[in-house]
């Protein structure tokens, strides 16, 4: 006997289907599909506002780690009201939350309605916009577990960040300069740099004129930095071992440049640094909480805050993804599902 479905899973809603690998204005479908009836760990959420990131358009490529099989709805990231808690207890419907969806299931933001995972969602602060909410989870939670749990970052220490004017980059410059560090920011071109000093850095290299490796030599007047947080990977990352002074750590976020890097064992050893890799992760929802918590405090008091660059329309998501995948975007771009 077939059960009915609720009458508002029976309503179509609309989305954005990946359906095969390629450019997003070449793969991005918009459609009117069923809505997620949530699986597993997830709630869902009618989406407010989705985070618009460079992995989106990764999996619109199909070189993305975690894209999943076609047709999908990608979107990480979201600020929605709940609408289903699935029976989670800590969960009320309409709440207003933030976090990661299920994207890697083909349930992501870029529709009205999505599902997230309940070990990363979190309320959102009443003086948080959605906007900022949408963008806040991934970037800011990945400074925090580099700079603060992995990387040990200690006030007065020299943090080294590239990929400085994206969204990831600029919440490490916000989150080292509110450990009290000096903060070297990596981008290129002008108008890029210029926006990392607004993000808070001390010091910023224009890579599109100067080599960094010889500025942050220069400017730390031959003593290296104590920390890098490198989301870009390849080159850039084996190049980033010459700027670490004795003892320095080099983090490896992630492969914005299409590889990872790779280090020499011996390099390490010799000067006692060592390559740390880093997962927005933790092993227990207590400490996710407590995170999430010190990361509200720093919010509220001014020292971090998403830059949003651009914010756009949901028919307008392709023309979103393609700026971002031609490196217009200093900052976050965000979907707003009633602009």
């Amino acid at each position: 006997i077939e059960t009915p479905l609720k009458p508002r899973e029976m309503t179509p809603m609309k989305a954005w289907m990946v359906t095969t690998a390629g450019t997003p204005k070449d793969v991005l479908e918009r459609v009117d599909c069923a809505v997620p009836a949530p699986t597993a760990g997830t709630i869902r959420v009618k989406v407010l506002a989705a985070g618009v990131g460079l992995p989106d358009v990764l999996m619109c490529k199909g070189n993305y780690p975690f894209t999943p099989q076609h047709p999908f709805i990608s979107g990480q990231e979201v600020c929605g009201i709940v609408t289903d808690t699935n029976g989670h207890q800590a969960f009320e419907l309409g709440q207003r939350v933030m976090g990661v969806t299920a994207f890697i299931e083909g349930h992501g933001g870029f529709a009205e309605e999505a599902l997230l995972y309940d070990q990363n969602i979190f309320q959102v602060p009443e003086e948080m916009s959605d906007s900022e909410a949408a963008v806040f989870t991934i970037a800011y939670r990945t400074g925090y577990v580099a700079l603060v749990i992995r990387g040990q970052m200690k006030a007065e220490e020299t943090l080294l960040v590239h990929g400085a004017s994206g969204g990831t980059g600029a919440a490490a410059i916000q989150i080292g300069k509110a450990l009290g560090g000096r903060v070297i920011a990596v981008a290129n071109g002008k108008l890029k740099t210029e926006k990392c000093i607004s993000f808070g850095a001390d010091d910023v290299v224009d890579s599109s004129r100067d080599d960094f490796v010889e500025q942050v030599n220069m400017l730390t007047k031959g003593k290296g930095v104590d920390l890098v947080f490198d989301p870009v990977g390849g080159g850039t990352f084996s190049r980033s071992l010459n700027c670490l002074n004795f003892g320095g750590r080099l983090l490896a976020i992630g492969f914005a440049s299409g590889a990872w890097g790779d280090a020499s064992t011996q390099d390490l050893a010799l000067n006692n640094r060592s390559v740390i890799g880093v997962l927005a992760t933790v092993p227990t929802p207590e400490i996710s909480q407590a995170m999430q918590a010190e990361l509200y405090t720093l919010y509220k008091q001014g020292e971090i805050r998403p830059h949003i660059e651009r914010t756009h329309s949901f028919e307008d998501l392709p023309n979103a993804l393609a700026d971002l995948d031609e490196r217009l975007i200093i900052g976050r771009s965000v979907i707003l599902m009633s602009k």
